[in-house]
Parts: C-alpha cells; structure tokens; sequence
C-alpha cells in the first residue's frame, strides 16, 4: 500500500510538472494588450519598442533586431526582432515615399486568395490566404507578401530551432494589410504541416486598409478567434476605410433573393414586370460598371503602367469580378475627443494628420492607460 500511495504521488508529480512545463512553452496569451501594442507600434516607429524618447535614455530595451531584409518586391521590407523572453516579433514596413511603393497601394484589382503568382522566371508563388472560396484579396499586397513570404518562412524555421515558439505580427497602413494576408499564409502553411503547429502567433494590425473582401475577412477572423488579432483604428483616420469598396448583388452569399429578382419579375404581370426589369437593370448595372472601371484601372491599367516596369518577369493574374472590400480583424476603435481635435488641428495641410504615430498613441494611452 505504501509502494502504490508512493508510486501514485510521483506519477502525479510527474504529470503536473509536465503540464506546467508545456503550458510555460507558449508566453503569449488571447486578448487586446496595450503594452504589447505600443511596444510593436514603437518599434515598428524608433526602432526600439520604449515609445518615450526620455524614458529610452535611461531604460533598457528588452528587444534587439536580428535581422533587416533587403528591399524586395514592391519596396516591400521586413525586420525581425527578439525579446529577451525568447519572444520573437515581425514588422512588415508599411508604404515609403517612393512611387513603386504607392503603386503596390494602387494597384488594387482583385485576386483569388487561393492561387499561385509568377513573379519571375525561376519563382511561381503558391499561396492559401481562406478556405473559402469566395475569398479574394488585393494583388498588390498579395504580390508583396510574396515578394517576403519566403525568406519570412525561413527565419521562423530557424527561431523554431533555437526555442521559439512565441511571434508577434505587426504592421501600420501597408504593412498592417500585409500582415493580415502574411497571418493568413503562416495559419495555412501549419495546417498543411509546412510549418510547425506549435508556434502561436498574435497579430496587430494598425491603421489598417482593408485587405480582401467579406470572405476573406470571415475567415482571417476565424483563425484569429478568442484574441489573436486585432486591427486598431483612429476613427478620423481616412486610410483604415480604403480602398474604395463596390458591392454587387453578385457579392452575396448564396442563396438569396436578390440575385433572383430577375427570374422571380418574370412571374409578375406585365406592369410589374416591366418596371421592376428598368428599376433592377439601373441598380445592378452601375455597380456592375463602377467595378469593371475599378478592375480596368487599378488592375491592368497600373500592370502595364508601373507593376510591369518594376518586376518586368511578373506575369499579370487573372482579376475577380469583384471589388468589396472588407476591414478584417478584432477591431479596437479609437475615438477622438476635444482634447484630441485641439491637439491635431485640422488645417488642409497633412492629408494623413490623424494617420501618423503620434495621434495613434495619444489615443490609445487615452482609453488605455498604462
């Protein structure tokens, strides 16, 4: 009896220190951490994550940068850091004064997120960024991921060897729409057993445009479930609300009634008919031409002007009929007092006033405070 009471301790001893020491694997927990938050944003910002400039006098920072990447793709660029935890932390740059980094913003046409992009000669890109299949994307932003994708991969291998299991995710305006389309990739990549399952990613999307449509953002929102993605937005901030959206009817999950209507008219009598057919063709038919002019210009138009130049072996992919984009991700809405508006005094001169580093922190330190 005194053998088995012995015997049974030490198993439970055992299972309880190998439980705590699996969950000790993994530092990063769900939910909205403004610490984290302001961290990333000022690293992503100074190149030290301490946001106050007096304070990083005197303060050591826990994170140091193992790694720059060239300019790749679009102007596209990456940094990767370390925390002295063993956490580690992705910053996609966002867009530089240069015209093939805005272009990469422009060039806006629709994409399926599941696919493969020829980028040169030597490289065809394959990518899952849904499940679903009506999920699209923009091209633009999608040709960047894939310009940093590989060479992204191949350092978080490397980490995984040295220990990590713990990344965060960040970005600001252009990098923030990369880094939902980059959080999609390294979700799908696991599930298919490319990438380790047991790396935990938290991503942070600030000052985000709107990176796909609907589907797109149902499904990112659902492997970012219970905490793991947010994207934080200034109310007065004009760029979060970008690129201009066009529903159709044709966008709607089906079944519905809409996409119906003409067969269901046919069945009404001839007044009915005849005035439901002129009032339906006007509604349908505007969006309808709003999105092929949208496709036309943002998509081949801006491939034959500029993408072409820049990246003369990208082959042009085949458009979606769509353009309803869609803001992704856990939002966490800032938004501006009278204190705010004295502060950031609107006077036509900075289209992006309320899109900068500064206005972001003064907001969030507002609503919460550390």
């Amino acid at each position: 009896m005194k053998r088995l009471l012995t015997f049974l301790c030490l198993t439970a001893t055992l299972l309880l220190s190998g439980s705590y020491s699996l969950q000790a694997q993994t530092k990063l927990k769900p939910g909205f951490d403004v610490n984290e938050y302001t961290s990333l944003f000022s690293l992503f910002y100074f190149g030290s994550s301490i946001p106050d400039s007096n304070l990083r006098k005197t303060t050591r920072d826990p994170y140091h940068r193992l790694y720059r990447s060239p300019e790749v793709g679009l102007k596209n660029q990456w940094s990767l850091y370390l925390r002295e935890d063993n956490t580690a932390a992705i910053s996609i740059r966002g867009t530089i004064g240069d015209k093939i980094s805005w272009l990469a913003n422009f060039y806006a046409a629709m994409i399926p997120a599941t696919g493969s992009l020829h980028l040169n000669d030597s490289t065809e890109f394959h990518y899952k960024l849904s499940s679903d299949q009506q999920a699209t994307v923009h091209v633009g932003w999608t040709v960047s991921l894939a310009s940093m994708a590989p060479d992204i991969v191949e350092k978080i291998k490397d980490l995984y060897q040295k220990g990590v299991r713990d990344i965060y995710l960040f970005g600001h305006s252009q990098g923030a729409a990369i880094a939902f389309l980059l959080r999609s990739y390294l979700h799908y990549l696991q599930q298919d057993d490319k990438l380790p399952k047991d790396i935990q990613f938290k991503t942070y999307c600030s000052a985000a445009p709107k990176p796909g449509n609907m589907y797109y953002a149902y499904d990112y929102e659902n492997i970012t479930r219970d905490g793991w993605g947010f994207t934080i937005v200034n109310r007065k901030d004009w760029v979060p609300e970008s690129p201009y959206t066009i529903q159709r009817i044709q966008d709607m999950s089906l079944p519905n009634p809409l996409i119906k209507t003409k067969a269901l008219l046919k069945k009404q009598k001839f007044g009915v008919r005849f005035i439901g057919s002129i009032l339906y063709g006007r509604v349908n038919r505007k969006p309808r031409k709003a999105q092929e002019m949208y496709t036309k210009y943002l998509g081949k138009t801006v491939y034959k002007m500029a993408i072409k130049k820049a990246l003369p072996q990208f082959k042009q992919p085949a458009y979606v009929a769509s353009t309803n984009y869609m803001r992704a991700g856990s939002p966490i809405i800032l938004i501006p007092d009278a204190a705010y508006d004295a502060k950031f005094k609107d006077e036509g001169k900075d289209d992006f006033l309320h899109h900068h580093f500064a206005p972001y922190y003064y907001l969030i330190q507002k609503y919460y405070p550390q």
